[in-house]
């Protein structure tokens, strides 16, 4: 199993979530979050936002954990459609997960995705 989390910018949200949706991908977890990121210099922050000066830009996170067959298509369904071509569009992150357990019926493994 892998956990995919996405940081992506808030008015491309409704775009993901639809995309997948449309791929059949449940379980999705959203949160509405703020940070900061650094131009390529690695050096100053950087804001496309006139708005935000020296503070947090907001985000979403999205957090889907699936199948490992899974992943390569959530990820790509989450790029392709929080794309905008400017700094700040995001990142994703994959990782793996060791187990899941259900609280309610404490039903453990990849059966409960």
């Amino acid at each position: 199993m892998k956990a995919v989390v996405a940081y992506i910018q808030p008015f491309m949200l409704e775009n993901v979530v639809d995309a997948l949706r449309a791929q059949k991908i449940h379980g999705v977890t959203v949160i509405q979050c703020e940070g900061f990121g650094r131009r390529i210099d690695g050096k100053t922050p950087h804001y496309e936002d006139p708005a935000v000066e020296l503070g947090y830009a907001p985000k979403v996170k999205i957090e889907i954990v699936g199948r490992d067959e899974e992943t390569h298509g959530i990820v790509q369904t989450i790029r392709e459609n929080a794309h905008t071509g400017r700094h700040g569009d995001g990142k994703i992150f994959v990782t793996e997960v060791i187990d899941v357990v259900d609280i309610r019926t404490g039903a453990e493994g990849e059966a409960m995705l």
